[in-house]
């Protein structure tokens, strides 16, 4: 074993041309690099916690302890390497190349695994690979010493030239001793402690720093993590446990014949040597969990360049294959290395400010290895670690991506595929190789990755949609004094809209590779989240006002834009996205609308019954009310009709003609009710027809013993005024004439009001041809006909009311009572002209000839039921007949 330490350099090469030179003196000793920057993180080892207070440079130190000493003794060759640079300044780089130099200038040139994992070369300009030698003297033909394996691995773990040469003068001291033995078959650190000196430290506390931190090494791996289990009552331990205490106040002897010593070796030898029933020489004292994987963790980290924390060495296959060494020691192997490398990469991406990216591929690449290793192996031990390591990837890529609108943006989206593609590895792992509740399933009815997606495009999208509700709250208050301001529901809509629209754009592209219907995921969750805010206001609703209309057509529009997203993106889907448009059930934002409008119109129509019914009772249909001869009442009803209309067409909605037929059937019903109430109570033909009188067409002769009537004594002239119906005024002629009046108007106004409707639906946005195309829509059905009825019914009966009523005292009672010659009809003719002068001042010219019409129709049937059916004062005999043909 001595003979494999000869070398004082670790691995240098025999063919090397240059001379060493010799060992610096302290004050000589060169300047280690500085330390890299690397960022606190969030993330607690998964490795697991030492139970003693053992610090990362501890660790280190106690690795390069380790590394050195597997290296120096795995091999008899030489191990040395030379980078690029130091070829183009040798003047032989002709001559042919040692095996030596040969591999390093492979591993230097096209580092193989860098290449696998996609990793970029350290910086250029001053930052330059460990690896690369410097200029010794200026000379140009000079040839600058190789750089060895161990010398780069000094380098990259920052550990000085003054404690290497310390390691490495222990390590022949060791070997000497220990001639035949296998270096795993020792207990390093404490044969580091026997052969190690104060004389070898340059002051008695960097020695007692450095012996309690070696007693701690021995406590970690033989005590608090042991390979085998160990009994706490066992008297060894108990017996360690006192000696490795008392150390740490008072340093002990270490003297090879020193008693403290001596029980020391003792005590460590018997528990090293235990082992878990295979027979083997080797000691047990690092390869416990977890200190052997955090000192692991350490030689790894030596991986990365000391000048560029992101950056892995060139050397890195000749490194590890060096690193690799150390797995007897560690109890490690290549699952257990791929698992920690991996975790490595990962740490170090995070750790560096997540900015390169080349790190996290490698990390995701290097954990398909995992995953590959997981489906072959069911070793609790490994599953616990994979566990640990997975959770914490997983942990930290979900609180991300759970909320990855928060996390990411256009400056740093092409991160996000990297930590999805990591998260979702990870989940996958622990959920088909590890989860218990998984295998019991069948694998067909579970899809993690899909089921993770989806979680994240849901949680993140929810907690976006928060915060868009709580700025469209704050946008609100600071504008609502503002004229023309939006409600928060109408500007939340826009702020969703154009949330949905950027994660189409940005993010569903790369969550696509997972999740092919991601953006459809991603509108049904946002239309079910705006879904819940719009459905309360729905509810709360009880008029319609321009800010609930506002809102409403933000939220329809809003629900066709997503709804147009999920079948966009669901085109190649099986069920043609049918799945993704069930979950998002209608707004019923128009519906809501309609229901409102209709509404509207309601409360529109009843104030306008009302209003007819109040201002009939209180109309008196006075002609001298106004110029025109109808009623105030009619001006006001036509009025309020117009002004309804222009309400209607003013209110902010996209349906007008689709619900104008609603409105005009109301109002057309209204008119119709004016109408009929107009006419209410005045009678008809038939009302003034009196009834016909007993037969008294017989002769004097008849053997019925009939009485000649005579003239009746209190038959007296009566008043040629109009008269009136029961006492009521508002039923006398001139009355009679403004309600026909009235209705005339009314019939006239309403093609004036449907030219008007064709106008507003015009200038409506959301009118079409077909609105036009469709008369009945826009047009007044039932009122028309109620004013032609009416105006027909009132002609009628004020023309027989003058007749048979008001004149019946000229006409129907008098004529022709007692003699024929006595009683002419001369003075109903005045009276009827009378009457005829006062309705012609009175009815409108367009009516008035009707009118005319009736009241001489009315005179000709009057005259004829006198001649016909006599009357009530009258008697004829055969004296008359001659008369009467007279």
């Amino acid at each position: 074993m001595a003979s494999l330490f000869r070398d004082l350099t670790l691995g240098h090469s025999r063919r090397e041309s240059t001379p060493l030179k010799p060992p610096p003196k302290p004050s000589q000793l060169s300047i280690m690099p500085s330390k890299p920057t690397i960022t606190t993180t969030d993330l607690d080892s998964p490795l697991g916690q030492l139970g003693t207070q053992l610090t990362d440079s501890d660790l280190r130190s106690t690795a390069y302890e380790i590394f050195v000493a597997v290296c120096r003794t795995s091999s008899g060759k030489a191990l040395t390497y030379t980078p690029n640079s130091s070829i183009s300044d040798s003047p032989t780089n002709h001559s042919p190349i040692s095996p030596a130099l040969q591999r390093s200038l492979t591993s230097a040139a096209a580092s193989k695994m860098k290449k696998a994992l996609g990793l970029k070369s350290p910086g250029s300009g001053s930052k330059k690979s460990p690896g690369s030698g410097s200029s010794s003297g200026s000379g140009q033909g000079k040839v600058r010493r190789a750089l060895t394996v161990g010398e780069l691995m000094r380098t990259q773990m920052r550990i000085s030239e003054t404690v290497d040469s310390r390691i490495r003068r222990a390590l022949l001291r060791i070997a000497a001793g220990q001639v035949g033995r296998r270096i795993e078959s020792v207990v390093l650190p404490l044969e580091l402690l026997q052969q190690l000196k104060l004389s070898d430290f340059t002051d008695q506390q960097e020695y007692e720093v450095w012996q309690k931190r070696t007693m701690k090494v021995l406590e970690a791996g033989l005590l608090l993590h042991p390979h085998v289990p160990l009994d706490k009552s066992n008297p060894t331990s108990q017996r360690l446990r006192q000696i490795i205490h008392g150390a740490m106040d008072r340093p002990i002897e270490t003297g090879k014949n020193n008693e403290s010593m001596q029980v020391l070796r003792s005590a460590v030898m018997s528990l090293a040597s235990r082992s878990d029933g295979s027979i083997s020489e080797i000691c047990h004292w690092a390869d416990g969990i977890p200190l052997n994987l955090r000192l692991y963790e350490m030689l790894l980290q030596a991986c990365f360049d000391v000048n560029d924390e992101t950056s892995i060495i060139d050397e890195i296959d000749e490194l590890l294959e060096h690193i690799k060494k150390t797995w007897t020691i560690l109890g490690m192997n290549q699952m257990l290395h791929n698992l920690c490398f991996t975790w490595v990469l990962f740490h170090r991406f995070v750790a560096t400010g997540q900015a390169e990216t080349d790190l996290l591929d490698a990390a995701d690449g290097q954990l398909a290895e995992v995953a590959r290793d997981a489906k072959t192996t069911k070793d609790p031990q490994y599953s616990k670690i994979l566990s640990s390591i997975l959770s914490s990837i997983l942990g930290w890529a979900e609180k991300r991506l759970l909320a990855y609108h928060d996390t990411f943006d256009n400056g740093n989206v092409d991160t996000m595929q990297g930590i999805v593609s990591l998260g979702v590895s990870a989940a996958k792992i622990l959920v088909e190789d590890i989860s218990n509740e998984y295998r019991r399933k069948r694998k067909g009815e579970v899809d993690v990755v899909r089921t993770r997606i989806d979680t994240y495009i849901r949680s993140s999208l929810r907690t976006a949609f928060a915060q868009r509700m709580e700025k469209a709250d704050s946008s609100w208050r600071a504008s609502k004094n503002q004229p023309n301001s939006l409600p928060v529901l109408a500007i939340l809509a826009k702020d969703v809209g154009e949330l949905a629209i950027n994660e189409k754009q940005v993010f569903s592209p790369i969550l696509k590779r997972w999740h092919p219907f991601s953006a459809g995921v991603a509108v049904a969750t946002l239309h079910a989240c705006y879904g819940n805010e719009i459905k309360q206001f729905i509810s709360g609703i009880v008029e319609l006002t321009p800010d609930a209309v506002q809102v409403l057509r933000a939220a329809d529009k809003l629900e066709k834009d997503l709804v147009q997203i999920a079948v966009e993106d669901s085109v190649d889907s099986d069920d043609g996205g049918k799945a993704i448009i069930r979950e998002m059930p209608p707004y019923e934002a128009e519906a809501a609308i309609v229901d409102l409008v209709k509404a509207w119109i309601r409360a529109r129509l009843d104030r306008l019954k009302e209003w007819v019914d109040r201002n009939l009772q209180q109309e008196v249909w006075n002609p001298q009310a106004n110029q025109e001869g109808y009623a105030p009442s009619a001006v006001e009803v036509l009025r309020i009709v117009d002004e309804t209309l222009d309400a209607y067409f003013q209110l902010p909605i996209l349906m007008h003609p689709a619900l104008l037929p609603d409105l005009m059937t109301g109002l057309d019903k209204c008119l119709q009710y004016y109408a009929t109430k107009a006419k209410s109570g005045c009678g008809s033909r038939n009302t003034y027809v009196p009834t016909m009188p007993a037969l008294t067409r017989c002769t004097m002769e008849s053997k019925f013993a009939w009485k000649k009537k005579e003239k009746s004594a209190n038959t007296q002239k009566r008043n040629s005024q109009v008269a009136t119906m029961n006492g009521d005024s508002s039923f006398g002629v001139p009355q009679f004439c403004v309600r026909i009046n009235t209705l005339h108007r009314i019939r006239s106004e309403l093609d004036v009001l449907e030219k008007r409707i064709i106008t507003h639906l015009r200038n409506s946005e959301s009118a079409r041809a077909e609105d036009f195309s469709n008369g009945l829509a826009k047009k007044f059905e039932l009122t028309p006909a109620a004013c032609i009825e009416g105006v027909q019914q009132l002609s009628e009966a004020v023309a027989y009311k003058i007749v048979f009523h008001d004149l019946s005292h000229v006409f129907w009672d008098g004529l022709y009572v007692g003699e024929p010659s006595s009683s002419r009809i001369e003075p109903f003719v005045q009276e009827v002209e009378r009457n005829l002068l006062i309705i012609s001042n009175i009815i409108h010219e367009r009516v008035r000839t009707r009118v005319v019409t009736d009241i001489m129709r009315a005179s000709f049937d009057g005259f004829l039921l006198v001649l016909l059916a006599g009357g009530p004062s009258r008697a004829f005999h055969a004296s008359g007949l001659s008369d009467n043909r007279g």
